[in-house]
């Protein structure tokens, strides 16, 4: 290549990336039609050359913009581009999909290209019969490692763990251990530090590299590593993997089996995912939305969804059971049928502030029995707090609004009707705060998921005891007959 040619080069670089590139660094959707009008030509050879620049998360990206015909198409027309790195950074549903359209030794192939995480990641959703077409493809060290990480349960750290790592035995020095790593080509590539293990290849220290390349080669490992280390089970669910990696800030840590032997590795960059899932799942599972993946079969998203309205539409019922006690109360009083919805609304709202928080809490470990009691006065507190603030506003607004007015100016309050409805709001803001905490502290004691049925019942709570209390109240105070 001629010299003078260098510079042109690395002008048109920045200008097609910023062509496929928004500022957020998200494919534009430009370049995403022109994909698409690629191959809705045929013309495959111009998807090619328009896919081939970008990273293998950017591709994975591009496939999860198209639709299912689409991704075919473009799984067709860049063969090559198809690596393991692509395939793993795919959304769960778009690579199951894809999975079902390629041959068993093509899957097969490109789980041989990926870590034992990841390759177990593709196909633990299969069929078992899927599975096993693919893994009597593959390599028997592969397939042995695989069929050993489909044994464990799924979300388990021995579903996560990567079986390729580097451990020495614990009489070495550390020069042994340099010509051990620079004369085995078939160790793994990538890792950021060296596991040491006893006779009984259980595991005794780490050596960062930092610390393998500043010590001088005589040095014995067991004077330079570090002892103190976090083992994780391999049974261990991997949401308490995730909240151990935070805690200790830990790069890489030992997996161990029941007898303490170390039979695998978890690395950061898969801790994220799951700490992205987790999070996003806690979410959905709030708002009753399933898994909450635009990429989700409507039939599968349906059935989430429909059987959480329903259930929404039971626990609606009982609030509707109790309005229809006070009928003649509100045939009397119109007004109060005018605002019986903002009780129940604000107590729903404070309700799922306190709900959010302490489902969070519970999911970080920051809620436990040693500060259960102490985080149900914080929150009792915060709630008497919102519930005489927004008692006193909404008092005097309801007061003034529907007192006597004469020419557009208010002449007489209300204060009774005002009276009523502030002190229904601030008692049903500090139930919505009893709720909100207890009720998941209640469904987490009996060791369910406090994020799957909380909202449901602290709804219901909010909506039945603001309309009781309102409506109640209207009729203790003489508000009505």
């Amino acid at each position: 290549m001629a010299d003078e040619d260098l510079p042109a080069l690395q002008e048109q670089a920045p200008r097609e990336e910023g062509e496929q590139f928004d500022k957020e660094n998200r494919l534009k959707p430009q370049f995403v039609d022109s994909v698409i009008a690629a191959l809705d030509d045929g013309d495959e050879g111009r998807a090619y050359e328009l896919v081939e620049p970008l990273h293998p998360a950017d591709i994975a990206d591009l496939f999860e913009l198209l639709d299912r015909d689409q991704r075919r198409r473009l799984a067709s027309a860049i063969t090559d581009l198809m690596t393991g790195e692509v395939i793993a950074e795919l959304n769960d549903y778009v690579r199951d999909d894809m999975m079902e359209t390629l041959p068993p030794e093509a899957v097969a192939g490109i789980a041989e290209q990926l870590e034992t995480d990841d390759a177990v990641q593709l196909i633990e959703d299969l069929d078992a019969e899927d599975q096993q077409a693919i893994l009597a493809e593959m390599e028997p060290e592969d397939r042995a490692a695989i069929e050993s990480a489909l044994s464990y349960p799924e979300e388990s750290a021995g579903r996560l763990m990567q079986r390729e790592l580097v451990a020495v035995p614990e009489h070495m020095s550390v020069g042994d251990l340099i010509d051990y790593l620079r004369d085995n080509d078939g160790l793994t590539t990538e890792f950021w530090e060296v596991f040491i293990v006893d006779h009984r290849h259980r595991p005794v220290g780490t050596c960062q590299l930092s610390w393998i390349l500043r010590t001088p080669r005589h040095v014995a490992l067991t004077d330079v590593m570090k002892r103190d280390q976090t083992l994780i089970p391999v049974t261990m669910d991997q949401e308490e993997v995730a909240l151990r990696f935070q805690k200790y800030a830990l790069i890489s840590a030992a997996v161990v089996d029941e007898s303490g032997r170390l039979v695998g590795q978890i690395t950061v960059d898969d801790v994220v995912h799951i700490i992205q899932e987790e999070a996003g799942e806690d979410v959905m599972l709030l708002s009753g939305a399933g898994e909450g993946d635009i990429n989700e079969p409507i039939r599968e998203a349906y059935g989430a969804r429909v059987r959480w309205l329903i259930a929404n539409l039971a626990t609606a019922s009982v609030a509707s059971f109790i309005i229809s006690r006070f009928e003649g109360v509100i045939a009397q009083l119109v007004t109060l049928a005018v605002l019986m919805p903002i009780v129940a609304g604000i107590g729903g709202n404070a309700g799922t502030q306190t709900l959010a928080v302490t489902v969070r809490a519970l999911a970080t470990n920051q809620l436990t029995s040693s500060n259960t009691w102490r985080a149900v006065r914080r929150e009792v507190s915060i709630a008497l707090l919102n519930g005489v603030s927004v008692a006193l506003v909404i008092g005097i607004t309801v007061s003034l609004i529907f007192g006597e007015w004469r020419n557009f100016v208010p002449v007489g309050l209300d204060w009774h009707l005002g009276l009523v409805i502030g002190l229904a709001m601030m008692a049903n803001i500090l139930i919505a705060g009893i709720a909100g905490v207890l009720v998941p502290l209640t469904i987490e004691r009996f060791r369910a998921d406090p994020a799957i049925a909380s909202s449901i019942f602290v709804t219901m709570t909010t909506d039945s005891m603001g309309f009781l209390v309102f409506l109640g109240l209207a009729v203790a105070t003489g508000l009505v007959g």
